[in-house]
């Protein structure tokens, strides 16, 4: 062939393909762009940081005695109960709050009394080490070291009930040795008279709000307020809602004069129907500020 007549060729073949429809398409479709890119806003000063996930979540409501709920980041106030004389008496501790509110609670009776407490004659019989290990149908189990004294075995077990019982998950308690038992079971190792407010060592102010529960001839309860010389500021009474064989709760405001706040005495007790005397009394240390 001439080299006229390839060149001729080669140029009809390229004009062909020049005017023939493109194949892109059967290759798939063409990848799309990345999305353009934002520019952050001008920011004076340094860069700012993010904060790391939380590691931890709020623990949930946590009941107690007298509050209305508490989280993680709160405070927990429970009721414990200590012997005094052979008789349960109780008291309260107010401590972080926590998930573990039975936990806690045995741990703080283990620990004993305050200073001003074992003043007045608080002890504890509860060992060191006792745990819930579980609370099903509102009956928590404990296990306790056997003690070879039935009534310390008893008053120990005392404690634990009614410390224990003051949560709504708790009736009662399982000591793997009778059947659960409950507050009813050891009624009898209450005093005559209980005191649950003041409690020892508090701050008073006048006028003071005193209650508790008391098992006393004709319901009536006498209190009076004494200074720290042990001079009478106040007196009154009231009755508890049962009384003369059964027990029922009492409540009573009495109003003192004091000049300067000092350490003083709240005292609860049963005047004695045969000679006037004051029987079955409870002494409460606590502080009493000033009052005009």
């Amino acid at each position: 062939m001439s080299r006229c007549r390839l060149a001729t060729l080669i140029a009809l073949v390229l004009l062909v393909a020049g005017c023939s429809p493109s194949r892109s398409g059967s290759l798939g479709p063409a990848p799309t762009a990345a999305a353009p890119t934002v520019p952050a806003p001008t920011r004076i000063g340094p860069p700012a940081t993010v904060a790391p996930p939380p590691t931890d979540t709020p623990a949930p409501t946590t009941p107690g005695t007298g509050t209305t709920g508490v989280t993680r980041l709160g405070t927990l106030t429970l009721e414990l109960w200590y012997v005094r004389d052979g008789r349960l008496v109780p008291t309260r501790r107010t401590r972080p709050a926590t998930v573990a509110t039975s936990r806690l609670a045995l741990a703080e009776l283990a620990a004993g009394p305050t200073r001003r407490e074992a003043d007045a004659g608080l002890v504890t019989l509860l060992p060191d080490g006792a745990e819930v290990s579980r609370i099903a149908d509102g009956v928590a189990s404990v296990r306790l070291p056997a003690v070879t004294d039935p009534v310390t075995a008893r008053l120990r077990e005392a404690q634990v009930v009614y410390t224990l019982t003051q949560f709504p998950t708790v009736r009662q308690v399982d000591f793997g040795t009778a059947a659960p038992t409950g507050r009813t079971d050891h009624a009898d190792l209450l005093p005559p008279i209980v005191v649950t407010g003041p409690l020892i060592g508090d701050r008073v102010t006048s006028p003071v709000t005193v209650t508790g529960s008391a098992d006393v001839f004709e319901a009536t309860v006498s209190v009076r307020v004494l200074d720290a010389a042990g001079r009478q500021l106040a007196t009154t009474f009231t009755t508890a809602t049962c009384g003369t064989g059964c027990r029922g709760a009492y409540r009573v405001a009495v109003r003192y004069r004091l000049p300067a706040e000092q350490t003083g005495t709240i005292e609860v007790y049963e005047v004695s129907a045969a000679d006037g005397s004051h029987t079955k009394v409870v002494g409460v240390p606590v502080t009493l500020a000033a009052s005009r």
